[in-house]
């Protein structure tokens, strides 16, 4: 592990115990027994760790889950839109579900009403979100597997509908309440019954 990997799962343990907003660089560098300046030789604040140990840990997990590049048209072209949705995000599930990065965005869900780097973290997550659906989304069109007049809404309006739905799942997991299995399985059928095109077979 790196002395930057090293500052990066220190910063995320002391978040985990302490929230993140209490954690100081002093902290961090009680933690791995170093002196604070040293610190600043890889990160020039706690928000430039903050920021590093998202792309970290979000690499981290596609490595994990085998998720490199996507070649979208290979990816729809024998597959029906409701495999290709279900598949892409089961994949996602899977991604952010990853330990490390399930205790990392709890954390930073904790702090983005009152913290704009945490927020910018959600918000660039969320874009990604966007940006990969749309992208999916535009090879299903011209494969003739999603007959939408409007692509760029309709993958907006999917990608957001699945967001809510799994922090909707993610909360009852975490207040004890049961999850329910087939909500999202059954908004992708029911996404793919209304805007399915004629080789959705």
């Amino acid at each position: 592990m790196t002395t930057k990997e090293r500052i990066i799962t220190a910063a995320l343990e002391l978040a985990a115990q302490n929230g993140l907003g209490s954690v100081t660089m002093s902290q961090i560098a009680d933690k791995l027994g170093i002196k604070k300046p040293s610190l600043y030789n890889h990160f020039e604040s706690k928000e430039a760790i903050i920021e590093g140990m998202y792309h970290y840990l979000r690499d981290k997990s596609k490595e994990q889950m085998s998720l490199g590049q996507i070649d979208y048209g290979e990816l729809v072209k024998s597959r029906s839109a409701e495999e290709v949705l279900t598949m892409s995000v089961t994949n996602y599930i899977g991604m952010t579900g990853q330990e490390e990065l399930m205790s990392f965005y709890k954390v930073i869900y904790s702090q983005r009403s009152v913290d704009p780097v945490a927020a910018g973290i959600m918000a660039d997550e969320t874009r990604r979100m966007i940006l990969a659906t749309k992208n999916l989304f535009y090879a299903l069109h011209a494969h003739g597997k999603l007959k939408a007049a409007d692509i760029d809404t309709a993958a907006l309006s999917f990608a957001m509908t699945v967001h809510a739905m799994m922090d909707y799942c993610q909360d009852c997991l975490n207040s004890g309440a049961e999850v329910p299995k087939d909500m999202i399985p059954g908004y992708i059928k029911w996404f793919c019954e209304q805007y399915g095109g004629n080789e959705n077979e």
